[in-house]
């Protein structure tokens, strides 16, 4: 009986704690911009490759552990043909233009009991609208099984009301994300709208028939700094929020030097405090190759730290086309 309780305790808490934390955090969100926005997909002209790891209050059971693997690309501007303009004009046109943007990712996301596994395909547009100022749209199908990771061996009767065969088989969940994010080599901005259709999780009781999937907002920004032929200063600040919780706000700032390492610190509020660092390996091997690793730590303000060795994100990235020649997509002639 009182195993019994304590799990329906811990569902309970599982589910206050979904509501508030359905969509995984990220603290190296600044290297990997499209894990939450679309329209980033293609923005630099990178084909780029993401491992994502994340495990919240480490020595906490149940707390929150996130894996994403995303990929993204930009077809560029290929080759070129003749054609004519307005005034029948042979002028030169690339047969491609370098405007469209593809991405995707799988991701494994566990809160408490909860476990959420899924897909994301995503296509982005990208055009110019003053000199060297870039708008992008990026729009997303997203898809993914929810299920309640519970032993029906753990309860003492197969009919327990609290976890009922939908709950444990879990049901698929369709949904869609928007994104704009207008880059400059001085700054950018980036807005995003998430979980759009705000579906319902038909799970099988009275109290969670209704488990719904709340529409979040995201918005970001920064601007980079610089002080010397190498180094740069980026302060940064990042909104989240949704439709039952209050805003959540990063306030960030980081050093990079000569593109090839940073480090950086921001407070996030509701209480946490992130550190982070990352380099830039430069393969020679291969060609227009860079991989790079980082990684950031939360240190949590409030009693929970006490419990756990706080929260380790781990992020590597294989980026193809790191050299001039990823500007195709420019205007430049």
């Amino acid at each position: 009986m009182i195993k019994r309780l304590l799990y329906i305790f811990i569902f309970t808490v599982a589910a206050q704690v979904a509501g508030a934390q359905q969509l995984p955090l990220y603290s190296q969100y600044l290297y990997n911009k499209f894990i939450i926005n679309p329209a980033y997909a293609g923005s630099d002209g990178f084909t780029s490759f993401n491992l994502t790891a994340r495990q919240q209050w480490v020595g906490y059971d149940g707390a929150p552990r996130t894996y994403s693997l995303s990929w993204q690309t930009r077809i560029l501007k290929r080759g070129y043909k003749l054609g004519t303009d307005l005034f029948n004009r042979t002028v030169y046109r690339a047969k491609t233009e370098g405007k469209i943007g593809f991405g995707g990712y799988v991701f494994s996301d566990k809160n408490a009991l909860v476990n959420r596994n899924g897909f994301q395909a995503t296509y982005s547009y990208h055009f110019w609208v003053q000199d060297y100022t870039q708008l992008s749209m990026g729009i997303s199908f997203t898809g993914y099984h929810l299920r309640i990771n519970a032993d029906e061996h753990s309860f003492e009767s197969p009919d327990e009301p609290w976890l009922l065969d939908n709950m444990r088989k879990g049901v698929f969940i369709p949904d869609s994300e928007f994104g704009l994010y207008l880059l400059n080599p001085h700054f950018d901005l980036g807005f995003s709208a998430h979980q759009l259709f705000g579906a319902a999780a038909k799970i099988g009781t009275e109290r969670y028939k209704n488990y719904e999937m709340y529409r979040h907002i995201n918005l970001f920004g920064s601007y980079n700094f610089n002080v010397g032929t190498k180094t740069e200063l980026k302060p940064s600040a990042f909104v989240r929020m949704s439709e039952q919780l209050r805003p959540q706000i990063d306030l960030g700032f980081t050093y990079t030097y000569n593109q090839s390492f940073w480090a950086g610190f921001s407070y996030r509020s509701g209480g946490a405090i992130i550190g982070n660092f990352g380099f830039k390996y430069i393969n020679s091997r291969i060609e227009m190759t860079s991989i790079y690793f980082g990684y950031s730590f939360d240190y949590t303000l409030n009693q929970i730290q006490t419990l756990t060795y706080g929260t380790h994100e781990i992020t590597m990235a294989l980026k193809f086309g790191d050299t001039s020649k990823k500007f195709r997509w420019l205007d430049r002639f």
